[in-house]
């Protein structure tokens, strides 16, 4: 007869006989008792319920990871090689792809000449008379003041790249004087951050608080906002896909103290490019391309909050994009209320994103004699309640509820092995650099003689395509 240990609340007795027996009676505790029956959950064991709990776990343990760095990573670690993504680039706009952009941003676009009622509480109407003038002189200077390098050897600018270096340079412009203003009636400018064309291709200014909600956050269930669903494969537009792994980079690195934004630029020179000949077609790019800078921006913002795409925002978060040429100008305003949009997310989530856009408004009608005919004022004014729109704490609200520990960042992280590896796999990552191992292919003479006309059947299968395999979904080391 073996040995065998009991628990501690087990209580055992000897009964002996010709083949000794061993009995065990549980000591009644009354703490493990309750005045009504107490029962497992019963679980789902279809497959579709298991691996909807699997992934759950997942996501979990993305959530609790501690710093910053370590949840993009852990993001990334399914595969080696990327995921296969959609390249959506802001300055290739396919014909009638607007609703493509607002199905997978979830995103309710309301156009209008003027800004949400949300802009009537920024004042603005004492700065216009004196902006109004330095803004012309900006415009002058720019425009007619000296001839530019660019105009001197036209032939090697195209008419596209002519647009985009005159729309940088008055908007350089019109930044300084805007920003140099309001810093004697506001505050919340002297501790912005302005980066002229950082890696996210864009003009912003970070800040060290967010933007107040333009409508409350319950609105985001708003059963009202619509959301156009689009079911084809985004490669009816031509869009090229590449294996990438999840780089999120708002254009400044993880750890800075200016973590949301303010403003930011996009040209708008692609627009000459487009030869579809339907003006309505050229509004809805617009729209799509300020939808997709916005999206993008704070999604971005939220990664480096702790947000994932599987662990959604806890509040809005608000920015403000103006797309112009220096003469025409389009303004948005998003406020992001949901970054789930995969898997189920794409039907069962009730949230919506909120996106309000100007049409297209001219700053000034033409330069005669020196002189800036036909300002616009209203559009000044526009522009500068972007300006005055001051960020303020949240109070009540953790912005970044998923990094709750001592560690928030790698640099929190005593061990210097440790951080310096953090680090420097995080760097790498996100460069997004090719990696080590070269990516598979199949080469010419294979998709010939074994997959076309399998002519060498008697070969020991070798390569991942006789196999069934697939290599791109090799995990990370």
């Amino acid at each position: 007869m073996g040995l065998y240990r009991l628990p501690k609340h087990f209580k055992s007795c000897v009964i002996g006989s010709k083949a000794s027996k061993c009995f065990a009676t549980a000591v009644r505790n009354e703490e493990e008792y309750t005045a009504t029956p107490q029962y497992p959950p019963i679980l789902d064991l279809s497959f579709d319920s298991k691996l909807e709990r699997k992934k759950q776990a997942v996501y979990e343990e993305i959530k609790n990871v501690k710093t910053i760095e370590e949840k993009q990573i852990k993001l990334n670690m399914p595969r080696y090689y990327g995921f296969k993504s959609y390249m959506l680039r802001e300055d290739v706009i396919p014909y009638n792809s607007l609703d493509l952009i607002q199905h997978i941003t979830r995103t309710h676009l309301i156009v209008n000449n003027n800004l949400p009622d949300f802009y009537k509480n920024v004042q603005v109407d004492d700065l216009i008379p004196t902006l109004k003038s330095e803004v012309e002189d900006a415009l002058l200077l720019e425009l007619d003041g000296y001839r530019r390098f660019q105009d001197i050897k036209k032939e090697e600018l195209t008419t596209i790249e002519r647009e985009n270096l005159i729309s940088s340079s008055i908007v350089r412009q019109i930044n300084r004087t805007l920003v140099n203003n309001l810093i004697k009636t506001h505050k919340h400018p002297a501790n912005v951050q302005v980066d002229l064309d950082p890696r996210i291709e864009s003009r912003g200014t970070q800040v060290n608080y967010p933007l107040n909600p333009i409508v409350p956050y319950s609105e985001a269930e708003n059963p009202d906002l619509d959301v156009p669903y689009f079911q084809y494969d985004p490669r009816v537009f031509g869009t090229d896909t590449e294996h990438r792994h999840m780089a999120n980079v708002p254009g400044f690195w993880v750890g800075s103290p200016y973590r949301f934004g303010l403003i930011w630029y996009h040209k708008r020179g692609h627009m000459l490019g487009r030869t579809y000949g339907d003006p309505q077609d050229d509004k809805e790019a617009l729209h799509r391309q300020g939808i997709l800078a916005s999206f993008a921006w704070l999604h971005s913002q939220a990664n480096l909050l702790g947000f994932t795409t599987f662990n959604d925002i806890t509040y809005p978060m608000v920015t403000q994009t103006v797309i112009t040429n220096g003469k025409i100008w389009s303004l948005y305003a998003y406020q992001l209320n949901t970054i789930l949009v995969h898997g189920k997310n794409i039907t069962g989530n009730r949230k919506k994103n909120i996106c309000w856009a100007t049409e297209e408004i001219k700053l000034y009608d033409d330069v005669n004699d020196g002189k800036i005919v036909g300002f616009n004022d209203d559009l000044l004014k526009m522009l500068l309640q972007f300006y005055a729109n001051e960020p303020e704490s949240r109070l009540g609200v953790n912005l970044t509820p998923y990094l709750n520990g001592k560690e928030k960042v790698c640099a929190d992280y005593e061990d210097d092995d440790k951080r310096q590896w953090l680090e420097r796999e995080y760097k790498y990552l996100v460069s997004n650099r090719p990696r080590y191992k070269l990516p598979y292919e199949i080469y010419d003479w294979e998709r010939i003689y074994k997959i076309k006309h399998q002519t060498r059947f008697m070969e020991k299968r070798l390569r991942p395509f006789e196999l069934f395999q697939h290599p791109y979904r090799e995990k990370a080391e």
